[in-house]
């Protein structure tokens, strides 16, 4: 792949506001693995103007970023990346990390700015940055948005690049409303340095971290696109199905029917134990089995395509995954590492699949990420597609990624 010319690229993120390991993660590897291909990158978050700042000591949300400026600080002091974010608190016009001189004179002269989910309000500071690329994280919920709500819609149209992780998006296989944008395939990079394969782990329990309301189900033209609670019903009873195998589920949300879960066979725990930082959201995953989950309703209604960050955090770590097909299926190789299933069948024969050859299923889930999930590769391709939108040189095609 050829090697893109050096770039200057704002990264627009939710870190300081969001201090939990899952969504730092996220976040973070886009800030690496474009530092690591050549490219000169800034982090940048802004709080908005409502408060927005969660602080999981105090399970409370207010206008103080106090606490996640403190996990940002440490987070990329860790990885040598201290001078390479900044924060703005719109609420007391002050910024932190890189100084307000700084960011102006860095937007001036960027190239490219990346709103990763469309969390960050728009300035003017990104106004004249010549590729305004939103990254869709979302699919489904952020095409509603588009078609229900007018200023979301706004926020979409100052961009003028758009990819999705919904990579089944435009094809007749695919159900998401067209919301008029042009999005484009893109894949969560994962930065492999970062995730070292750990020590198989038989006798362990299969995980996952999830949140069983996320926000209100989506809505558009009569369809529901619903959360992982409208998911989950009709897998409740796996573990009774597997009496060998134990299943442990990290949820958040009050709305999680935490004792029927437990009736069930599932043991129980916050999400904000494994996700209190960077480190014990790694810790839990690579101290897994391997991860098995369901996605939200929306995007496996609508055939999507999406794939979750969170599983390639597990597969990077050598974990197998046995996820709930979103589409995906059309675009990566399963039933080596990865498995989709659709039915409470399919999901219990894929553990028992990868029970009986544990080790072979760990060492393909690491490969996969390798082959289709590098960041070096999926930053590269992705860069160079906007270069080429921009100047008007590429004459895209869906098969950038060969799906």
């Amino acid at each position: 792949m050829r090697r893109p010319m050096r770039k200057r690229i704002v990264v627009l993120g939710y870190i300081v506001r969001g201090p939990l390991g899952g969504l730092s993660w996220h976040h973070l590897q886009y800030v690496l693995g474009l530092k690591e291909i050549g490219h000169e990158v800034l982090f940048v978050e802004d709080s908005d103007d409502y408060p927005s700042c969660y602080n999981p000591e105090t399970n409370t949300v207010s206008e103080d970023p106090a606490y996640g400026l403190r996990f940002i600080d440490d987070l990329f002091r860790k990885f040598d990346i201290g001078q390479h974010w900044s924060y703005f608190d719109a609420h007391k016009n002050e910024w932190f990390g890189r100084s307000e001189k700084f960011i102006m004179n860095f937007c001036r002269k960027a190239d490219i700015v990346l709103n990763l989910s469309g969390v960050n309000p728009w300035r003017e500071w990104w106004g004249k940055i010549p590729s305004r690329v939103f990254i869709d994280t979302d699919p489904a919920f952020t095409q509603i948005r588009n078609l229900t709500d007018a200023g979301y819609k706004n926020l979409t149209s100052v961009h003028n690049c758009f990819f999705t992780f919904g990579e089944n998006i435009g094809k007749n296989i695919c159900s998401i409303p067209d919301d008029g944008f042009n999005w484009l395939p893109t894949r969560q990079p994962v930065y492999l340095n970062a995730w070292q394969i750990s020590t198989p782990q038989h006798n362990s329990k299969w995980t996952t971290v999830m949140q069983w309301d996320s926000y209100k189900t989506g809505i558009y033209n009569g369809k529901e696109y619903g959360m992982k609670s409208a998911s989950f019903d009709k897998f409740i009873k796996l573990p009774g199905y597997l009496p060998d195998t134990k299943f442990k589920l990290a949820i958040g949300s009050e709305s999680a029917p935490v004792d029927r879960l437990e009736k069930s066979g599932w043991e129980v725990i916050s999400s904000l134990i494994p996700s209190k930082s960077p480190w014990s959201y790694q810790e839990f995953i690579q101290c897994s089995k391997g991860e098995w989950s369901v996605a939200k309703e929306g995007y496996v209604s609508s055939n999507s395509g999406w794939f979750s960050e969170r599983s390639l955090c597990y597969m990077a770590s050598g974990k197998p995954v046995v996820v709930q097909d979103t589409g995906f299926s059309n675009n990566l190789e399963t039933g080596k590492g990865l498995f989709a299933f659709s039915t409470l069948d399919e999901a219990i024969e894929a553990i028992k699949i990868v029970n009986d050859n544990y080790n072979f299923h760990c060492l393909h889930a690491r490969q996969i990420v390798e082959n289709n999930f590098n960041s070096e590769n999926v930053l590269r391709l992705l860069i160079n597609t906007i270069s080429g939108i921009y100047s008007g040189s590429l004459s895209f095609k869906r098969e950038i990624f060969n799906l």
